[in-house]
């Protein structure tokens, strides 16, 4: 890590001359490019620096306390070796974060896709119980939900539910939700007991601004229809519900649970360019349908990445091994103890990736 630390202050250095030199000063361009770099490490290099001051007083100070004999120095020179070792802790692990790579998505708001999965009407109202849990955890943190498509089964679940959530961070908590998620528990509808498992995928895109990601309008084909409840009986006598199909890719965005034509086009436009930007992104490393089997699978009970089990009054999930014995409090929304843990994994993980 350290020689990793020393070269990033070597190419602060590096820079701060490069930019001090006149023809670079006469180039607007080159400089705006190095201005930014140099930023972009900035606050790694002053942590790094501190932490060398802080283990050369130490160092001092050790020296001097093995070197005198009298009592009260002794005592004077351990408790500054105590303050200096508790702040150089502070300071190492200011470090090891500063190394993680930001994601640029974090902030953003976010969209999540909720659709039942094996198990028949049991999966759709396990995906109504999903929606439920994050609902009441945005809630929690004051963030703002919004439905923009949902297709509701007749015994009150959800075949598909897609939602909008609004709130600085909201892309950073969610993104560890994509994926399987399996219950197993008694149905209502079992006369005989036996458990049933069946599952749900969840997808999660970060939301993207019209700036962000320009959509040709002659690509677009946009239709008008009427909206439909459960079982498609039509809910609506105007044709408010709005379907956009992307035609260069075939991607389709629907929404129809405003009763406003131009909110349900503004709702599926977003829809639209976040799985547009989701594509894009994914593309960088690998084909766009293996990226989408990878986040969500084909909702086959052995892809689970979390399993919520009622007779036991458990949540497992599977990526860290960790078990949870408090069922009904994480359906209410109480997911920070999960997500806290998936996300310290994963700062690990990161960590030794930039350090490798």
């Amino acid at each position: 890590m350290f020689d990793k630390l020393e070269l990033i202050e070597k190419r602060y250095e590096e820079l701060s001359q490069l930019m001090a030199q006149p023809e670079v000063a006469a180039d607007p361009q080159r400089l705006q490019q190095l201005t930014k770099e140099k930023a972009g490490v900035e606050d790694i290099v002053t942590i790094y620096r501190e932490y060398k001051t802080n283990s050369k007083e130490l160092a001092e100070i050790e020296s001097l306390l093995n070197d005198t004999a009298e009592a009260d120095m002794t005592a004077l020179f351990k408790e500054e070796v105590d303050k200096l070792k508790q702040h150089q802790d502070k300071l190492f692990q200011q470090l090891k974060l500063s190394l993680l790579p930001t994601d640029s998505n974090a902030n953003k708001d976010v969209i999540l896709e909720i659709r039942a999965g094996t198990g028949g009407e049991e999966a759709g109202l396990f995906a109504a119980d999903l929606f439920r849990m994050y609902s009441r955890y945005a809630q929690g943190k004051g963030w703002e939900v919004n439905i923009i498509n949902s297709n509701r089964s007749e015994i009150g679940g959800f075949k598909e539910v897609i939602f909008e959530v609004k709130g600085e961070g909201a892309f950073s908590q969610f993104k560890y939700e994509r994926g399987v998620h399996r219950v197993q528990r008694v149905p209502a509808t079992e006369v005989s007991g036996r458990i049933h498992t069946s599952t749900a995928t969840v997808a999660v895109l970060p939301a993207v601004e019209e700036i962000e990601l320009n959509v040709n309008p002659d690509e677009l084909k946009i239709e008008f229809f009427h909206s439909r409840g459960a079982g498609g009986q039509n809910v609506n006598k105007l044709s408010t519900a709005v379907r956009i199909t992307h035609l260069p890719t075939g991607i389709i965005a629907t929404c129809q649970d405003e009763r406003s034509q131009l909110r349900n086009r503004m709702k599926a436009m977003a829809l639209l360019r976040a799985r547009l930007f989701d594509i894009e992104q994914r593309k960088q490393s690998e084909t766009i349908d293996k990226e989408r089997r990878i986040q969500v699978g084909t909702g086959q009970r052995a892809e689970k990445i979390r399993t919520y089990n009622f007779p036991q009054n458990r949540v497992t999930d599977h990526r860290i091994n960790l078990t949870f014995h408090n069922l009904a409090q994480i359906l209410d929304g109480g997911l920070d103890e999960i997500l806290k843990a998936l996300s310290a994994k994963e700062q690990v993980r990161q960590l030794g990736a930039t350090l490798s």
